[in-house]
């Protein structure tokens, strides 16, 4: 024993034969000296750096979740460490995440989703037989009859039917083809596809892509990523943020002394703007498009947020398809949707889907080759974009609960209620005349400063219990 602890004070080990008869403290000996023989090395350079990372990226930006956003983080944090503030709370105001702010999710798409992802539920007497039907079509059109599996590239078929059936029904009666549907991670997944085909050429050849300022900035960004130039025109802010078409015209006799101009996006309704374009503003532009042979990109995800009773949406595609087929052979439009907006607000699931028409044969192939490349859009999403566009109709069991009419219109409906529920007394729109299908309340705002901050506090309570019970 004295031995071995002075043999390991002097840095030796007890000889122990190995498998090959070797001892094995020799060997340990032996790695340690030529460990220390060797010089130790500087640490390497990183080979991706700022400087040696692809110089398109390092130009994105995206400020809906920016250097603003991410300092709203930090100071989460520092509340829930309990650092005092001159607020206790960050209200992200900042992205159009409507559940996130508090919006009850729509109960009929939440059980069709339930059904699809645990199918066992399909024999609860909990669920109403129309989300099962729904449910059901869904999963027979799955591999394995599952909606973890992967669907075509293009989309799980029958969904694709059932947004052209939506499209048609939107556009009274205008034909949509399930084949010039594409499902998607949202539409900004669209959107990206279709600028990754268009973008090309260099120099003064390269694609330039006209945007509206203000934009959202999903579109600077993909232009970024992609080198293609941007190609800005303004929306005239003393007009309500309309689009004028001589406005266009500047944009591209400019923008041809550096680029080819071959794209022209249009958001509408608008974000960030709220604008709603006028049938004759859209037939202007798709005049311009076929003029300056532009192909045509119509983000259409807010076409379901229109309150003005003076406003009304009107599809680029109908447009097109009644202008004649001067146009509606020849103009190459996309349009774009989504599940995260309008009344379902379901961003997480990342549903969407993009029409594109007058797409030449072979293009059409790099598209769909293209879409491969990432297998398919999450078949949860899919699912998600069905029920969107195929809710309860009239005779369901689940529409009296989708669309609450209680014997009297919805508006007043509600407004009843809030007055029972909280003493606030507001007008219900109808009487003032609003968009068939859509529903608003008038109130004033004469109530003094502290009295009006208590109506707006019950009004809010009021309206996330109301949904949590009739939604």
């Amino acid at each position: 024993m004295q031995r071995a602890a002075a043999l390991v004070r002097r840095g030796c080990y007890p000889r122990t034969l190995g498998p090959w008869g070797r001892g094995q403290s020799s060997a340990a000996a032996e790695a340690s000296a030529v460990l220390k023989v060797r010089p130790e090395r500087s640490r390497r350079d990183r080979i991706l750096t700022l400087e040696s990372m692809n110089p398109q990226v390092k130009a994105v930006e995206y400020a809906v979740r920016g250097p603003i956003v991410l300092k709203a983080g930090e100071i989460e944090l520092e509340l829930q460490r309990g650092i005092k503030k001159p607020f206790t709370e960050v209200i992200r105001a900042n992205i159009g995440d409507a559940q996130a702010m508090g919006q009850q999710p729509i109960t009929f798409l939440r059980q069709v989703m339930a059904l699809c992802t645990y199918p066992n539920l399909l024999d609860s007497p909990s669920f109403p037989e129309d989300a099962k039907k729904r449910a059901r079509r869904i999963l027979q059109a799955c591999g394995g009859n599952s909606l973890g599996s992967y669907s075509a590239s293009q989309g799980v078929n029958c969904i694709r039917e059932d947004v052209a059936a939506y499209i048609t029904r939107r556009d009274g009666g205008v034909p949509a083809d399930p084949d010039n549907i594409y499902l998607t991670t949202g539409a900004s997944d669209g959107i990206s596809t279709i600028l990754k085909i268009l973008v090309s050429g260099g120099g003064k050849s390269r694609t330039g892509v006209m945007i509206p300022i203000p934009q959202y900035p999903l579109y600077s960004a993909v232009i970024s990523e992609l080198d293609a130039i941007q190609v800005n025109y303004y929306l005239d802010e003393d007009n309500c943020w309309a689009l004028n078409v001589n406005e266009l015209r500047r944009a591209v006799r400019e923008a041809k002394e550096q680029c080819d101009p071959k794209v022209l996006c249009i958001i509408n309704p608008g974000n960030p703007t709220g604008q709603v374009q006028s049938r004759k503003c859209i037939e202007d532009v798709i005049h311009f498009a076929w003029e300056e042979k532009l192909f045509l990109l119509a983000d259409e995800v807010y076409q379901d947020n229109v309150y003005s009773p003076d406003c009304r949406f009107h599809s680029f595609k109908k447009v097109l398809y009644e202008m004649g087929p001067e146009y509606s052979s020849n103009v190459e439009l996309a349009s774009f949707h989504s599940t995260s907006k309008g009344y379902m607000g379901e961003c997480g699931y990342r549903g969407g889907y993009m029409e594109v028409i007058n797409l030449h044969p072979e293009i059409k192939g790099q598209l769909v080759k293209l879409l491969s490349v990432r297998l398919c859009p999450p078949v949860s999403g899919q699912a998600a974009m069905d029920i969107v566009v195929n809710p309860p109709v009239p005779g369901e069991e689940s529409f009296e609960q989708f669309s609450r009419t209680h014997q009297m219109a919805p508006d007043m409906f509600y407004c009843m209620k809030l007055l029972e529920e909280t003493g606030i007394c507001v007008v219900p729109g109808s009487g003032f005349g609003q968009r068939e299908g859509t529903y608003h309340f008038r109130m004033t705002i004469l109530p003094p400063v502290e009295k009006l901050k208590t109506v707006l506090q019950k009004v809010k309570d009021f309206h996330i219990k109301f949904l949590e019970k009739y939604a």
